[in-house]
């Protein structure tokens, strides 16, 4: 198969989605790779680093769309790059189609198959390949969240772990998962008073039994919400319904309870945000006001530590897309796997919750899969 990996260019994404040894495996495997030049300077992956272990490296991205059977990316693919799109051809990328009529109209217009990183499945019916990018952002959260509390920022001026006979910042996390304990790790280890909110029962008592006493567990309800709001310095959206919009958590007139000068890091943008008030930014503008609250809804935020998050990433996705090679489309059939991440097939929205999303029609991926 003819893979091509492309260099992204959504705004201030960095990011590529294979290694040097993501190549040298589809390589042995028979593959024929072509990366476009400069893909991986910005996580410290030279061409020659590639060419190195087989790849071809092309200039013109026309030509490389055009080749290829399979591309694969890290974000979502951009009007021009959607255009570059046939029927027949894999992509394998992040997606998160759910809050994005726009992409999905023209993906579906396209005649791809687009199989999603987020919504793919190992063995166990979790998230492998959201699972690092979580885990990096989470510990962004809780940096970035210390910033935006700075004066200089506009945030209140606070230290995230005080200082003897000064109180620490107090960090409420919504999500007990993969992103809410990474923040939590993080904010713990600043020195902060943080407070987790979850509806699930088992993942509190999984992170009462990692930190113990210095974190606080809370069972969300919206008096929870409301209580816990009036009292943190910081919020950070961790909350996550696989493939689908995420409930707005915290609405506007109750994010108006916060203190001023108070921040929110929406990690959940990309799904749609934790947050009534919360709209996309970039890392170039990643801050707005809405009211006394500072926000900070960055929607690729690992991308700002690409060197590390590029390689978090094709640890995860390496197998995958070997499999995905190996398979192409037919593969799907039987690749359970790599099946849940379909999303859309020649036309066809086979993701439950994209299509309830966006009020589309919903096909079953096995189902459409079988029409071919």
């Amino acid at each position: 198969m003819r893979v091509a990996v492309p260099t992204e260019i959504k705004s201030e994404e960095h990011r590529v989605a294979v290694t040097p040894a993501g190549v040298r495996e589809l390589v042995a495997d028979g593959h024929e790779v072509v990366i476009q030049s400069g893909a991986g300077l910005a996580s410290d992956i030279t061409d020659e680093d590639f060419e190195r272990v087989g790849a071809d490296i092309t200039d013109d991205p026309d030509a490389l769309w055009h080749w290829a059977d399979l591309v694969c990316k890290v974000k979502e693919p951009q009007p021009v790059e959607i255009a570059r799109l046939r029927e027949g051809q894999l992509l394998f990328a992040y997606l998160h189609l759910a809050p994005d009529a726009a992409q999905t109209r023209g993906l579906i217009a396209s005649g791809a198959t687009c199989v999603a990183y987020e919504t793919v499945t190992d063995a166990a019916g979790n998230l492998p390949l959201l699972a690092p990018m979580s885990a990096v952002a989470g510990r962004l959260a809780a940096q970035v969240g210390a910033r935006l509390l700075e004066g200089f920022h506009g945030g209140r001026g606070l230290l995230m772990g005080g200082v003897p006979g000064v109180p620490a910042a107090r960090v409420l996390v919504f999500g007990a998962g993969v992103v809410g304990s990474n923040a939590i790790r993080v904010a713990l280890g600043m020195g902060a008073d943080v407070t987790v909110l979850d509806v699930n029962l088992d993942k509190l008592a999984h992170l009462d039994s990692r930190f113990g006493a210095a974190l606080t567990t809370i069972h969300s309800s919206r008096l929870a919400v409301e209580e816990s709001l009036q009292r943190a310095d910081l919020v950070i959206g961790a909350a996550l319904v696989p493939g689908a919009l995420t409930p707005k958590l915290v609405t506007r007139d109750q994010l108006r309870l916060m203190p001023q000068g108070a921040a929110v890091v929406d990690v959940a943008i990309d799904q749609g945000g934790c947050f009534e008030t919360s709209r996309p930014t970039t890392h170039r503008d990643p801050t707005y006001w809405e009211g006394h609250v500072l926000h900070y809804c960055v929607a690729n935020m690992p991308s700002a530590v690409a060197a590390t998050a590029t390689r978090a990433l094709a640890n995860a996705t390496q197998p995958y897309l070997v499999r995905l090679a190996n398979g192409g489309i037919d593969g799907l059939v039987t690749d359970h796997q790599l099946r849940a991440g379909l999303n859309i097939h020649r036309g066809m929205v086979t993701n439950a919750a994209v299509a309830e999303a966006l009020g589309l029609e919903h096909i079953r991926a096995d189902e459409a899969l079988l029409e071919d």
